[in-house]
C-alpha cells in the first residue's frame, strides 16, 4: 500500500468516524463501505472494521455515559449472549462471494435506516428478557460474521419498538458495539492467525474523528442531514458489493 493511498484512506476513515459517532454509531458499516470502494479484500476488511469499531465505540460509550444516557438494566439482556455469538461469527470466515452479498445487504439496510426517520418518543417500555436475550444473540452472530458490531441493527429496532429514547438507545448501542467488536475480532484472529497491521495507522484518525463526533453528537448535533449523507455512501457501497 503506497503512502498516498494510505493517506487518502486515513482521511476517508476520519470522516466516517466523525459522522457516525455523531449519531451514536462506531462506524463499521461506513469503514466497510470505504474499504469496499477502495477494493480491499474481505479478509482485510473484517478485522480492520472491527478494530476501528472498538476504538470509536470506546469513545462513544464514555461520552454517552458521561452525559447520563446509559442504562445497564437495558443493556445486559442484549449483551449476555451476543458476546459469545459475536466470537463465533468472527471465527467463521465466509467465502468471498457470500461475504460480499451479506455485507452488501447490511449496507443497504443501513442506508434505508438512515433515510427513514425513526419514531421518537419520550415514552419507552423496555423489552422483556425473553425478547432481549435471543435478539441480542442473533445480532451478536450477525455482527461477528459481517464485522459491524451489531449496533446498526439494534439501534433502529430499539427505536421502532419504543424500547428506549433516542439518547439512551445511542448509549446502549455504543457499548453493545464495543463488546461485540472485541469478541468478533478475537474470534477472527483466533481463526486466521493474522492481523492487518496497517489498521494501526488508521487508529489515530478514528480517535480524532470519534472524539469530536461523539462529543458533538451527545450534546449539540441534530443529525438528520448527516444521516442522509451516510445513506448515499452506504447505498453506493452496498450496490458495488452485491452487483460487482
Amino acid at each position: 500500500m503506497t503512502t498516498q493511498y494510505l493517506a487518502l484512506l486515513t482521511l476517508a476513515i476520519f470522516l466516517v468516524a466523525f459522522l457516525y459517532s455523531s449519531v451514536g454509531h462506531a462506524g463499521a458499516s461506513g469503514y466497510i463501505a470505504v474499504m469496499s470502494l477502495a477494493g480491499l479484500a474481505p479478509t482485510t476488511i473484517k478485522p480492520v472494521a472491527l478494530t476501528l469499531n472498538i476504538v470509536v465505540a470506546t469513545i462513544g460509550t464514555y461520552q454517552f455515559w458521561r452525559a447520563g444516557h446509559f442504562s445497564w438494566r437495558l443493556f445486559w439482556p442484549f449483551a449476555i449472549l451476543s458476546i459469545p455469538m459475536a466470537f463465533v461469527g468472527g471465527y467463521v470466515n465466509l467465502p468471498t462471494h457470500a461475504f460480499k452479498i451479506l455485507v452488501g445487504i447490511v449496507l443497504l439496510f443501513s442506508a434505508v435506516y438512515f433515510f427513514i426517520r425513526a419514531p421518537q418518543s419520550d415514552a419507552a417500555r423496555e423489552p422483556s428478557h425473553a425478547v432481549a436475550i435471543p435478539v441480542g444473540a442473533g445480532l451478536g452472530l450477525l455482527s461477528g460474521l459481517t464485522g459491524t458490531g451489531g449496533g446498526i441493527f439494534l439501534t433502529p429496532l430499539m427505536l421502532f419498538m419504543h424500547w428506549a429514547t433516542v439518547k439512551r438507545t445511542a448509549a446502549v448501542s455504543a457499548l453493545f458495539i464495543l463488546v461485540n467488536s472485541i469478541s468478533g475480532l478475537a474470534g477472527n484472529v483466533s481463526s486466521t492467525r493474522n492481523f492487518p497491521t496497517f489498521a494501526l495507522a488508521l487508529v489515530a484518525a478514528v480517535i480524532l474523528g470519534g472524539t469530536a463526533g461523539s462529543y458533538l453528537g451527545s450534546r449539540r448535533f441534530e443529525p438528520s442531514v448527516i444521516k442522509r449523507l451516510l445513506a448515499v455512501v452506504l447505498l453506493i457501497a452496498g450496490c458495488k458489493l452485491i452487483f460487482t
